[in-house]
C-alpha cells in the first residue's frame, strides 16, 4: 500500500509544468504507480484547463500561429519524422527482472552496469543529462545504507519490495524527499529485497561509526 506521496503543491506544479525537472521526473514515475495521485493530477489538469479556456482567446490568431509554427518546422532542411524505438520497461540484475514505471522505462538504455557498493548494496547509475546524480539502488535482504544526512536534497521512489530507515516503513510506490533535517539509515529485511530509484543534488554526509570515514569520498558513493 502506498502511504507516502508528493505534496499537493508539488502535484499542482507538476500538472502546470512548472516544477523542477528532477522533481517532475520523480513525480511522473510515482503517478504512474499511484492511482490516488493519478486522480489528483488529472483533477489539477482539468482545473487548469478550465481556467485557461475561461479567459477570452482569439482562436483565429492561435490557429494561424500554430500553422505558421508547423510550416517552419517541416520546411527546415534537417526535419525528419521521429522514429519511435521500442523501449523495454524491464531492469535486470543478476537474473532478476524489475518492471519500471513508464516515466523511468525510457532511461533503461542510459542506465550503467550494476556494481556492488558495500555489503549487500548494488548500484546502477542513470544518465539523465542534467545536474545531480541518479541511481537505481538495490538492497538485498539484510542490506543497508550507512546512517547519513544530506548536504542537499534526496528524492527516493520505491520500485519494488520494501525498506525501512528508522523513520518509517516504505512500500512499493512510496515517494520521499529528504534533506539536511533528516538523518536515517535505509535497510531492507524483505525476502525479495528492495529496488529504489534515487536522485541527489549533493553528496551524502555519513554520521555514525566507520562510515564517517567515507565523508571525504561521499561524492563517489552514489557516482
Amino acid at each position: 500500500m502506498i502511504n507516502f506521496h508528493p505534496q499537493l503543491a508539488h502535484l499542482r506544479a507538476f500538472a502546470e509544468g512548472t516544477c523542477p525537472t528532477n522533481l517532475a521526473l520523480m513525480i511522473s514515475a510515482h503517478v504512474d504507480m499511484c492511482p490516488r495521485c493519478q486522480a489528483l493530477t488529472t483533477q489539477a489538469q482539468e482545473e487548469l484547463s478550465a481556467e485557461v479556456f475561461a479567459a477570452p482567446v482569439d482562436s483565429v490568431v492561435v490557429e494561424q500561429d500554430f500553422k505558421d509554427m508547423m510550416l517552419q518546422i517541416t520546411q527546415t532542411a534537417d526535419f525528419e519524422p521521429a522514429r519511435v524505438q521500442p523501449v523495454s520497461n524491464l531492469l535486470e540484475l543478476d537474473g532478476r527482472h524489475f518492471a519500471l514505471p513508464r516515466a523511468l522505462a525510457r532511461y533503461t538504455r542510459k542506465t550503467g552496469n550494476w556494481s556492488r557498493l558495500v555489503g549487500k548494496l548494488w548500484q546502477a547509475p542513470v544518465d539523465l543529462g542534467q545536474e545531480g546524480q541518479a541511481n537505481f539502488i538495490y538492497m538485498e535482504k539484510g542490506g543497508r545504507v550507512p546512517e547519513h544526512t544530506h548536504k542537499g536534497t534526496e528524492f527516493t521512489l520505491v520500485i519494488d519490495g520494501q525498506f525501512s530507515d528508522g523513520l518509517a516503513d516504505y512500500d512499493c510506490g512510496d515517494f520521499t524527499i529528504m534533506d539536511g533535517s533528516n538523518k536515517h539509515m535505509p535497510f531492507s529485511e524483505a525476502d525479495e529485497g528492495c529496488l529504489v530509484f534515487t536522485m541527489v543534488d549533493k553528496p551524502l554526509h555519513f554520521t555514525s561509526g566507520l562510515a564517517r570515514l567515507l565523508n571525504p569520498f561521499s561524492q563517489l558513493f552514489f557516482k
